[in-house]
């Protein structure tokens, strides 16, 4: 069997699934690959605002039942809600064994404190035109269909693969822009606020610079995505680091057994009535 690699702290972010941009394949290679203290899932894990067009094939409900495999092994799953998931919202701060439903979370490590947080609260757009921000939401997951075609047919003739978000992000002083403040204002809050670390999601742009500001120094990092970049950010060894899928350190797929299988009872192991009763109270 496969040796797994150990993190004390893994953190993947914007993952989307049920979109046709998601990589649920390559990020089950690589949750199968690791064997973490604790997972953080910051923010926009499930798609729910295109969940409506009902496509959810078999991967992405295996990276569901990895997630869960976690949880019923012990290892605290910290699920922090986005944008893309916000009616999670309204069951925030809600506990069921290892798996904790959360906006935001402070750790200790190693001495210094750690702010996880999905960032859209930065986000104008997601703020005062909702509207505008799911119909760029579908474009987005437009764009990246027609570009896994373009890629397909480079594969084909042996060419490397492009993106197209990409370059339209590059190619736009705006979206520079937009990132660059993004980083920034969560720096400012987090100097504010005593924090060494801030660790957001939501702009799919994997990064960990130390950012200063007028009141102090902080060390800004950001898990990325698997849309496009297939990236995620460890902890060990007191030090983080951006972790980077690539397709030709996962030749040999890891056994099956790392899945939580649809026979395996979920109600002996986590309080899931606990939910459903929640649930009720809300509709109610």
């Amino acid at each position: 069997m496969t040796c797994k690699r150990e993190v004390e702290i893994a953190v993947i972010s914007d993952v989307h699934l049920g979109t046709y941009g998601c990589h649920a394949k390559e990020l089950l290679k690589y949750l199968k690959s690791i064997k973490p203290k604790m997972l953080i899932l910051n923010g926009d894990i499930i798609d729910i605002w295109q969940f409506s067009k009902r496509y959810w094939p078999e991967t992405h409900m295996k990276v569901v039942r990895k997630l869960m495999k976690f949880v019923v092994e012990g290892v605290p799953v910290y699920y922090l809600t986005g944008n893309h998931d916000e009616l999670l919202r309204k069951f925030a701060d809600m506990h069921l064994g290892a798996f904790h439903l959360q906006n935001k979370l402070v750790l200790e490590l190693d001495g210094k404190k750690a702010w996880f947080f999905h960032g859209d609260i930065f986000d104008v757009t997601m703020q005062h035109s909702k509207w505008l921000a799911k119909l760029g939401a579908v474009g987005y997951d437009t764009l990246i269909l027609i570009n896994s075609f373009v890629n397909w047919g480079l594969k084909l003739f042996g060419r490397e693969k492009m993106s197209f978000s990409k370059k339209v992000k590059a190619s736009f002083k705006d979206a520079v822009k937009f990132i660059n403040s993004f980083e920034h204002t969560a720096a400012e809050l987090a100097v504010e606020k005593g924090y060494e670390y801030v660790v957001c999601g939501h702009i799919h742009q994997p990064e960990m610079r130390n950012v200063k500001t007028e009141n102090g120094e902080v060390v800004y990092l950001n898990s990325g995505d698997w849309i496009e970049n297939l990236t995620a950010l460890e902890y060990k060894d007191k030090a983080w680091t951006i972790f980077k899928y690539e397709a030709k350190d996962y030749q040999v797929d890891i056994e099956e057994d790392g899945v939580l299988s649809d026979s395996e009872d979920l109600h002996s192991k986590l309080d899931i009535n606990t939910l459903l009763q929640k649930i009720k109270l809300e509709i109610a």
